[in-house]
Formats: C-alpha cells, structure tokens, sequence
C-alpha cells in the first residue's frame, strides 16, 4: 500500500480493540528453551545452482584482477619496494573500515557483500582503472600533449565508474539488501577503501620508496614514504571515499523510490557529481604546477573540499541516526496488532537502548539471551525497513509482493522465536500481557488489572505475547498486498480468527475484527 492510500479502520485500528466479553487468562511466562538450545537464525535463501554459478564468476574474475594488479605491481616496484608500500598503505584500512562499519551498526549489512565490495575495489576497479589510464596517457603523449591530462580528464571518468559498478551490481541483483543511503555509502565506501589500498601501494612503493633507494638509498626512500603517507593518507585519505560517496547517495536514494525514473537518474547524477569531484581533486595540484602557484591547491583542499567532507560526515552521522529512528515510526503498526509492545519499540530507538536491552538480556537469559536478543533486533530493523518499503510502494509486480509478505511472516517468526529467550523472565517484575493497546499485569497480591501504556515506556517491561495465530492463504502483513489486506491477526474467517498475538479466544465469545 503506497502511502497516500492509507485509510482509516485498516487492520491496525480494529486489532487496538480486545474483543468484547473475552476475557485474558491469567498470564505465565513461556516455556523456557531446552538448556543449550541454539538460538533460532534468521531465514536464510535457497542457494541454487544459478546463484552458484553468479559466485564462482564473481570470485573468478576478482581473483583475477587480483593477479594481475600483484603481477603488474611487482614488475614496477619489485619485490622490496611492493612489501613497503603494502605495509604502509594497509595500516589505515582498519581504521576506514570500522568507520565505515559504524555507520551500519542498526541493520548490519552481510559480510560476504561488504567484502565483495571491498575486494571489487581492490582488485577488479584498479586493474581496469590502471590499463585505461596507461593507453590515455600514452594516446596524450602521442597528441603532445600534457600527460597530467589524464589525471584530469582519464582517471576521473574510469575510477569512480569502476568503483561504482561492484555496488550497483548489489544493487540490481540484491535490492533487498539495500536498505536506504547508508547502505549505499557504506558499500561504495568500502570499494573506494579497497581502490585507495592498491593505488597508494603503487605511490608510496614507486614514487616513495623505490625513487627514494634508486636516488639516495633507503634513508631517503623511507623519508619519502612517511612524507607521502602523511600528505596522501593522514591528511587526504578521506579523498576516494568521498568522491564515491557521491554514488552511494544516489545508489540508496534509488533503492528506497518507487519512481522509476528516480531509480535511474539518481546513481546517474551521484556518479557525475562524483566525477566532478574527482576531477576537480586532479585539477588543483596540476593546475597550481601549471602557473607556479601552490596556494591555488591549497586554498581548493581547505575552500572546497574541506567543506564538502564535513558536510558528508554530518549526513551520514544523521542519516544513522534516522535509521535508527524509523523502528519508532513504522514499527508502531505492528504494536496495534498484537505483534510487538510499546517497551520493544522504544527500546530499538538507538544504540544505547539497544544496549541496555542486551544488557538486561543477559542478566535475565545468560549468553544465549543476549545472542537471542541481538537477533531480535536486527529482525526487528529489517521488519522496519520492509514496512517502510511497503509504504513507499517498492514492490510493483505481484512476484514482488508476494515476496514481501513472506518475509514479513519469516521475520515475524524470527522475533517471536528470539523473544521466547528472554521474555517473561525477569523476577524483579510482574509478567503481563498486551493486548494492542493496554497491559494485563499480574502483581505479588495475587490481583491481575489492565494497566495503560504509559507515555514513556519503561525499557525493557517481560510482557508475554500469547501466540500468533496460523496464518492466512493468499497474503499476510499489514501492507495491504494480500486480500483484503489483512493483517497479523486481523484476517476474517481464517484459522486461527479472532485470537492474534496480544489477543486472546473465549470460546463462548468468539469475535471478527471490526467488532
């Protein structure tokens, strides 16, 4: 359902209701899971022989561009000056990385895909980016004309469009791990790191250490890497990052439209802007050779770039920031239904309360609470970040939706599994149930009362869900994409109607929703 078609009495406003003359058992914690019991994954896809045959080509040819660029490195440098400008060039990886991985600490992306893109960038971007400005040089220098023009008008266009292609093929055949811009600026990041690796291997080996050896000996040639490694990465290692970061914005602005001209035309102005950016970066040092005046570099580094990072790093932190805020926004559908209690939702509102959430966890439930509860809150995220793609209308074909709704269900499977881990055991509070819209406590006197949910939630309250009922044929979700767009509970007629999670069946009273 795009957002614009929301209506009043959906499925989340008849599930707020307990149904009249039903009245709530007295509640119990669940079952406690067998004593090492594993905790339950999350839904994992079918690995078929396509998919199996796309990884081989895909390992393939990064270990191809592998060989090549380490062929290609050592035949320039030699052996001595290649291991020197490995080492100082792999000492900052660490530190962009986890950078980079702090950005993506609500929904974690999978590791098999960030290093897919890392190693992209390492490997197959740079073996091509290096063969193209080799033959635009050489066609410059047979033109007689300045090879500092490949710099400028070669490396820019190559690079960034070689960076961007590893992401953008996550993009068109893994959409659903796309979840917004962060996504798209921590993949695109993680290429632009690996491409950085290798060619700062290329300028600290070659144009540091070996030129240093060949003209004053090792002395000078390790004055000239810790030069180098001061100017290149400690004061502008951020330099290819942000240049791709262009691309990342319009990568994850094209993940979360369902306009299909947007889906195109933003990676396409990301990449231009990026390309800009590179080749104004490669204009400012040759233009400042070019008429004897430094200060001209300087003065675009501090005047332009400067300011354009700053203002890169402010996006990104507010865009983690507001993926962390949109469990509050869309996750509430589903505390209407039953599924999930206030408490929940506001304890998914940031990295500290998530925090205090495992921490809790771990006091109540042990080690396998707190994997159970990390669980629960990626599940958590990525049910949010469906819902909000329902909203947006991402899905267009009936294949799409139907797929949709299937993870929903998975998910919401996910969490009722991981909840039975840690909730309903606290001793130091009474157990209750909610219902949609209030809570049934039971307190030490033996007296069980609803009790409002109260403006600030305290975080985290043991609430018992009871359990979900069978689910529909045909659709399911709050989404509207099955029949009549039932919802988690809501569905008329079906197994199971009448009691959802929250909500509970008298069999002398049985009840629709809407009732």
């Amino acid at each position: 359902m795009r957002p614009d078609q929301w209506v009043v009495g959906d499925y989340a406003d008849r599930m707020a209701d307990t149904p009249p003359g039903a009245a709530p058992p007295p509640p119990h914690a669940p079952a406690a899971p067998p004593a090492g019991a594993p905790t339950p994954g999350m839904p994992s896809r079918r690995f078929g022989w396509r998919r199996a045959m796309v990884l081989a080509g895909v390992v393939l040819l990064i270990a191809a561009g592998a060989l090549y660029m380490v062929y290609e490195l050592s035949e320039s440098l030699g052996a001595e000056a290649l291991l020197v400008g490995a080492v100082a060039a792999v000492l900052p990886v660490p530190v962009l990385v986890a950078c980079l991985l702090w950005l993506d600490r609500y929904e974690p992306e999978p590791l098999p895909y960030l290093v897919f893109c890392f190693a992209w960038g390492a490997f197959v971007s740079t073996a091509i980016s290096l063969k193209v400005n080799q033959t635009g040089a050489q066609i410059f220098d047979d033109l007689g004309l300045p090879a500092a023009l490949t710099a400028v008008l070669v490396a820019p266009f190559i690079e960034e469009l070689t960076k961007a292609a590893g992401p953008l093929l996550l993009l068109i055949f893994r959409r659903r791990e796309f979840s917004g811009i962060t996504d798209g600026l921590v993949y695109c990041g993680l290429s632009a790191v690996g491409f950085a690796m290798v060619e700062n291997i290329l300028y600290l080996g070659g144009y540091g250490y070996r030129t240093g050896v060949e003209q004053y000996g090792p002395a000078t040639g390790t004055q000239l890497v810790i030069a180098l490694f001061i100017g290149r990465i400690l004061l502008f290692g951020f330099a290819h990052p942000l240049f791709t970061s262009m691309t990342g914005v319009g990568l994850g602005i094209a993940a979360r439209t369902a306009d299909r001209r947007v889906r195109v035309l933003a990676p396409l102005a990301g990449l231009l802007v990026a390309m800009i950016l590179h080749g104004t970066w490669n204009l400012l040092p040759s233009l400042a050779q070019a008429i004897g005046q430094p200060v001209i570099a300087l003065y675009g580094f501090i005047g332009l770039m400067m300011p354009i990072f700053f203002a890169m790093v402010g996006l990104a932190i507010w865009l983690r920031a507001w993926e962390g805020r949109l469990t509050e926004r869309t996750l509430p559908d589903y505390v209407r239904a039953g599924w999930l209690t206030p408490p929940e939702v506001a304890a998914l509102g940031s990295l500290g309360r998530r925090h205090a959430a495992r921490t809790w966890a771990r006091r109540v439930a042990g080690e396998g609470g707190v994997r159970a509860m990390r669980g629960y809150q990626f599940a958590a995220t990525r049910l949010a970040l469906l819902r909000d793609g329902m909203r947006r209308g991402l899905d267009h074909k009936p294949a799409e939706r139907e797929r949709t709704a299937r993870e929903e269900r998975e998910l919401l499977d996910a969490i009722t599994a991981y909840r039975s881990f840690f909730v309903g055991r606290d001793p130091q509070a009474p157990i209750g149930v909610w219902d949609g819209q209030r809570y049934h406590l039971r307190f030490p006197d033996g007296s069980q009362r609803p009790v409002e949910a109260p403006d600030d939630p305290v975080v985290p309250i043991p609430v018992v869900l009871a359990p979900p009922p069978a689910f529909p044929q045909g659709g399911y979700g709050p989404s509207g994409y099955g029949p009549g767009g039932h919802g988690p509970g809501g569905w008329h007629g079906g197994p199971g109607a009448g009691h959802g999670p929250g909500g509970w069946h008298d069999p002398g009273a049985p009840w629709h929703p809407g009732r």
